[in-house]
């Protein structure tokens, strides 16, 4: 029996519809509109697309949103500054410097800069460890939209066996640590794999939930996958091009033949990556939602 597909256009749809209502009802009981401001540094086509999308979520959604687009040569100081000025500026209310930066520029000490209640990315140390110790205030947007689409996708998480391929920071290691949290929507058995682990595929083979950020196309195949299981396909490779001359993708499953044996699965493209900027804007309405 084929699985089930889960899509992340609708999940992602619902939420931003939700999000809306409560951007209208922000504004009309307490006139606060939230916004946020993105930071792109140079010209990079990948960041300028994920840049211009988040301005339209925003839009759609009803939240401004405040771009500031500098030069590949912006000093680091200079970027700094900016920063200062957007965590003192009042109708900011998330702040989203775009990765990569330049080669010049330390990323940590920009990003550590980021006022931590305005940290809608959610990769500051602050915010990394309210995530661990459980009072988690802006969970990293990829993993926030992984567990949306397992709890909306129908699959218990009580108790399951979940396993995690990838040790990132941005995917591997908050997912896993948001799974293994004491709350509804997690309280898995957690196990994480990557390149070190021994014999991988028994542990794979364990999953009632398969989360797969491993950066290797297809690196997943159906005989390590448990009948039955919610699998998750968290990349997004370039494989070639098609007959038109756009990017084919795969993703870290091979999907066709795991499909078979699965329960539930996201596909590539059209899973994952739906949701990131979504959870972009959820987090960037929690942080109006708790301005003092």
């Amino acid at each position: 029996m084929t699985a089930e597909i889960i899509s992340g256009k609708e999940v992602a749809k619902t939420i931003r519809a939700e999000l809306t209502e409560e951007v209208a009802d922000l504004k009309q009981t307490r006139g606060i509109v939230p916004g946020l401001a993105t930071v792109l540094v140079g010209e990079d086509p990948a960041s300028v697309s994920y840049v211009t999308a988040k301005g339209k979520a925003c839009d759609k959604i009803g939240i401004n949103s405040f771009q500031h687009n500098l030069p590949a040569d912006t000093p680091e100081d200079e970027l700094l500054k900016l920063i200062d000025q957007l965590n003192n500026n009042d109708e900011v209310n998330g702040i989203l410097v775009q990765l990569p930066l330049p080669g010049h520029i330390d990323e940590n000490r920009v990003l550590y800069a980021i006022d931590p209640d305005k940290d809608v990315d959610g990769f500051h140390p602050v915010n990394v460890g309210r995530l661990v110790i459980g009072e988690e205030v802006f969970p990293p947007c990829t993993p926030a939209g992984i567990r949306e689409l397992i709890v909306r996708g129908g699959t218990p998480t009580e108790g399951a066996e979940l396993v995690v391929v990838g040790r990132s920071n941005i995917v591997g290691k908050p997912v896993a640590v948001m799974m293994l949290q004491k709350k509804d929507g997690a309280n898995a058995t957690v196990t994480v794999c990557h390149t070190r682990t021994r014999n991988m595929a028994e542990h794979t083979r364990r999953a009632d939930i398969l989360i797969v950020a491993a950066g290797r196309p297809r690196a997943i195949t159906a005989d390590m996958v448990k009948p039955g299981a919610t699998v998750i396909d968290v990349g997004v490779n370039r494989i070639g091009t098609t007959s038109s001359g756009k990017a084919k993708l795969a993703g870290d499953v091979d999907f066709e033949a795991v499909k078979e044996v699965a329960g539930k699965i996201t596909p590539v493209p059209g899973g994952v990556g739906p949701m990131t900027i979504t959870m972009l804007m959820k987090n960037t309405v929690k942080a109006a939602k708790l301005k003092p």
